[in-house]
């Protein structure tokens, strides 16, 4: 049984536009797996989805079903869905910002028996530079120290997988590399899964093991990652491995691609 499975998804806002349709998709245990797409393809809310928080956002699952293990998820309450072992750092609001950093990370409910003490040191040794900012106003970090803080705060919840939404959108080439080495570290040495919504497919591909790409709230392509870097249309529209005429995926009347593909 996968980790996370995903079945023909529908997601509809204020009960008329649909947002995302028949979107599928699995996480399997320690594995990282990237979702590409453009701004409005519908990534983030597919993590909305399966993280719980569609209401925010006057949303809700209207077919398909999200499976983790063997619960279903589709429009539970956030809070239970962290308990089951899953925990969302967002794309926007990642970080108290009044709070300083060993704050904000004290705030944080863990769902198992682990010390908060034992838990505080695991969130340092994956983020070190945060050790010395421990004191200081979390308003007051740079871009990609908010997101190492966010992350740092999700694994403080002990999940077994952990959604990451635009982990790299805003942020220098120096702070993305650090993120994505320390989303590695954490895969390997605590087993923890990750789904990583993405913009940039360079980022994504560069540490994940599969690959799911995402137009107008449908799943287009799917892979493993040396596959999907490896597929034209992949190099085309999301690589920029064309020539001097490249053009947006928008731009292409005739966007010839399968519906789906499979590695």
């Amino acid at each position: 049984m996968s980790l996370l499975t995903v079945d023909k998804l529908e997601v509809v806002y204020q009960r008329a536009i649909t947002a995302i349709q028949g979107v599928s998709l699995r996480v399997e245990e320690r594995q990282i797996v990237a979702l590409l797409g453009t701004n409005g393809a519908g990534k983030t809310t597919t993590l909305r989805a399966i993280s719980g928080f569609l209401g925010l956002d006057d949303a809700r699952v209207t077919e398909g079903s999200i499976r983790f293990r063997d619960t279903q998820l589709e429009n539970r309450p956030p809070y239970e869905i962290t308990r089951r072992g899953l925990a969302l750092v967002p794309e926007r609001d990642k970080v108290f910002p009044n709070l300083t950093v060993a704050e904000n990370l004290a705030v944080v409910p863990s769902r198992t028996s682990g010390t908060a003490r034992k838990m505080e040191e695991r969130a340092y040794h994956f983020f070190p530079r945060l050790t010395d900012l421990r004191r200081r106003t979390a308003g007051l970090l740079s871009g990609g120290e908010r997101q190492m803080l966010a992350i740092a705060a999700g694994i403080m919840c002990d999940p077994d997988l952990l959604l990451v939404d635009e982990l790299s959108l805003g942020l220098s080439p120096v702070a993305v590399e650090e993120l994505t080495k320390s989303l590695v570290a954490i895969r390997d040495e605590l087993g923890v899964s990750i789904l990583l919504v993405e913009q940039s497919a360079t980022v994504a591909l560069g540490i994940a093991d599969y690959g799911y790409v995402l137009e107008n709230g449908r799943i287009v392509l799917d892979g493993d990652a040396q596959r999907l870097r490896d597929h034209s249309d992949v190099q085309e529209f999301y690589l920029g491995h064309t020539g001097s005429d490249r053009r947006s995926y928008r731009d292409v009347k005739q966007y010839r691609r399968s519906r789906r593909w499979y590695g």
